[in-house]
C-alpha cells in the first residue's frame, strides 16, 4: 500500500516522542511505501532533518506556516455565498462547521486565494457581523488581527496538493488533521486519525498561559483549535488513541465513540535485554532523565525537586539525557537556576543511545506538563529501572497499571510539585532492593501491555481493513470494515 502520514510540529525535526512513533512504524513495516506531509513552524527547519530516512519514504512534502504570513493578497474580488460565510463564522466561533463549504472553497478545483479572502470586503463583513454579537467588548482593530493570524496557515494549508494515496493518516489533530480531513474530502478514500497527547487541551494548556495572547482572546484561539479537532474527528474513519483515558477526553471533545478505539504504544523488549540489573547494595544514587530540554518537559520543576534530594542525599546526581538546542533559551535558563540554587552534579549530555546510559542509571523521571504514552518510561520500564512521572496522560497507568496485578513500577507525582517530585525519588531510591523490585514490576507490565509486535500488528489490521482490491480505487471504504 501507499499510505500518506502527515505530521505537525514533529518529524522529522525533532527527535523523539511522536517523530520516534513516526520512523517506527515506517521502518517496521518495508511491505508499505510511505509519504510524509510535514506542516513546521519555520522555514528554516526546510531540508534540517534529525532522523535517517528510511527507505521506503517515497517523497516527503514540507509546508511551513510562516510561509504563509508573506503572501500578499492579488486583488481578486471575493464574494462568499451565505453558506459560506456561515461556515466562516462557525469556524472563528469554534463550532463544527461545514467543512465541506470551506474545503470547496478554499481547497477545490478553482481555490479561492486565502490572502486575498482575509484582505476582502467579505472578511471584514464577518468581522463586523463578530463584533455586533460576541465580540463586541472587544477592540475591533485587535479582533480583526487576531481573527486574520487565525486563518491565514489554516486556510492556505488548504490549497495543498493532494498526495496519491491509498489512505491518509494524519498524526494529530490541529492542522495535520485539518489537512487530512481535506484529504479525505478530496478523494474519498480512508483516513485515520492518532492522537498521541489530545491537541485541543494541550493547545489550551500553551494559551491560558501565553503571554501574546490578550486575556479577551484566549478563549477565541481555544474555540478555534477545538474547531480544527472537529474537522478530522468527523471525517476520520478511526481515531486512534494512546490510552483509554485519551479515549475518553476525544469523545468529550466532540469525536462520536464508535469511531474511537485504543492501540497502546509499543516497544521492543529485547532492545534493552542486555542492560543489566541495577547494583544489590547501597551505592550512589544515580537519575536520570531522557527529554527534550523544553518548557513543556518542565525541566526546572525537575531541577528544584533535585536541589532538596540533595539536601537529603549527598551522594546523588542527575543525568539529562537529550537534545537542548530545540529551545536554547530556555535552556540557558536552566543552566542559570542550576547556578543560582548552586546545586551540583547536574549534567546535560545532550542527544544520546539511551541504551548505553541505561545500565547506569537507578531510576528514570519525567516532570512533564503534558504527554501522551511516553516511550522513555516504557523503555526504562524494559531495562528493569523503576521511574517517576507527573499525573499526565498514560503515565499513571504505566506506572500503576491499568487493572492488571503487576504493582507499581514507581511513583506518580503532580505536576509542578518540586517538593512530591524529591519525596518520591527518596522514596524510590530508599535502597537497591526496593529499586530492583519496582523494576521488575515495570519489566513484567512491559513484556505483557506494551510489546511492538502487538503494536504493529494492530495498524497492519487497521491499514489492511482500508486496502483496496486488486486493479480497483478504494471510494467507499467505511469503519465497519475493518476486522
Amino acid at each position: 500500500m501507499r499510505i500518506c502520514l502527515i505530521v505537525e510540529g514533529c518529524y522529522p525535526y525533532v527527535v523523539g516522542g511522536v517523530s520516534a512513533w513516526v520512523q517506527m512504524l515506517m521502518r517496521r513495516m518495508p511491505e508499505h511505501e510511505f509519504i510524509i506531509v510535514s506542516i513546521g513552524a519555520e522555514q528554516k527547519q526546510r531540508g534540517v532533518y534529525k532522523y535517517e530516512l528510511p527507505p521506503n519514504l517515497r517523497e516527503l512534502r514540507e509546508y511551513f506556516l510562516d510561509e504563509y504570513l508573506t503572501h500578499p493578497g492579488t486583488g481578486a474580488a471575493v464574494r462568499l455565498t451565505p453558506a459560506q460565510q456561515n461556515a466562516v463564522l462557525d469556524l472563528l466561533r469554534g463550532a463544527n462547521p461545514d467543512w465541506s463549504a470551506l474545503f470547496a472553497l478554499f481547497g477545490g478545483e478553482h481555490p479561492c486565494s486565502a490572502n486575498d479572502f482575509l484582505t476582502s470586503p467579505a472578511f471584514l463583513h464577518i468581522v463586523q457581523r463578530l463584533a455586533e454579537g460576541e465580540a463586541r467588548h472587544m477592540p475591533f482593530k485587535d479582533l480583526f488581527w487576531t481573527l486574520r493570524s487565525m486563518l491565514i496557515p489554516a486556510l492556505n494549508l488548504l490549497r495543498c496538493p493532494v498526495p496519491e494515496a491509498d489512505l491518509y493518516h494524519a498524526v494529530a489533530t490541529g492542522y495535520a488533521g485539518l489537512l487530512g480531513a481535506r484529504f479525505r474530502w478530496a478523494t474519498g478514500k480512508p483516513f485515520f486519525v492518532t492522537e498521541h497527547g489530545i491537541y485541543t487541551r494541550e493547545r489550551e494548556e500553551e494559551i491560558l498561559k501565553a503571554e501574546w495572547v490578550p486575556v479577551y482572546f484566549k478563549r477565541t484561539w481555544i474555540h478555534f483549535f477545538r474547531a480544527l479537532s472537529l474537522a478530522a474527528y468527523s471525517q476520520a474513519d478511526q481515531i486512534l488513541s494512546l490510552f483509554s483515558g485519551a479515549r475518553d477526553l476525544q469523545i468529550g471533545l466532540g469525536a462520536e465513540a464508535y469511531r474511537c478505539r485504543v492501540i497502546p504504544n509499543g516497544i521492543d523488549v529485547q532492545r534493552f535485554a542486555a542492560v543489566p540489573p541495577i547494583a544489590r547494595g547501597k551505592h550512589a544514587l544515580h537519575i536520570g532523565a531522557v527529554l527534550r530540554v523544553v518548557p513543556i518537559k518542565d525541566v526546572k520543576t525537575m531541577i528544584y525537586a533535585f536541589n532538596l534530594v540533595k539536601a537529603k542525599r549527598r551522594d546523588a546526581r542527575l543525568t539529562i539525557i537529550g537534545p537542548c538546542d530545540e529551545d536554547p533559551g530556555y535552556y540557558e535558563e536552566c543552566v542559570a537556576l542550576i547556578e543560582r540554587l548552586g546545586c551540583p552534579d547536574i549534567e546535560f549530555v545532550g542527544r544520546a543511545d539511551v541504551t548505553q546510559w541505561l545500565p547506569q542509571l537507578d531510576m528514570v523521571i519525567l516532570t512533564s506538563i503534558s504527554e501522551g504514552q511516553p516511550f522513555v518510561l516504557l523503555e526504562a520500564m524494559a531495562a528493569r529501572r523503576p521511574v517517576l512521572a507527573t499525573n499526565v496522560g498514560a503515565c499513571r497507568e504505566i506506572i500503576c497499571g491499568g487493572g492488571d496485578d503487576f504493582g507499581p513500577a514507581g511513583v506518580v507525582v503532580p505536576v509542578m510539585n518540586p517538593e512530591r517530585v524529591a519525596e518520591g525519588i527518596l522514596d524510590i531510591g530508599r535502597s537497591a532492593a526496593h529499586m530492583r523490585a519496582l523494576g521488575q514490576n515495570g519489566y513484567r507490565r512491559v513484556a505483557h501491555s506494551y510489546q511492538v509486535e502487538d503494536f504493529l500488528a494492530a495498524y497492519r489490521a487497521l491499514y489492511s481493513g482500508a486496502a483496496p482490491k486488486t486493479g480497483e480505487v478504494n471510494h467507499t471504504w467505511q469503519a465497519s470494515a475493518l476486522p
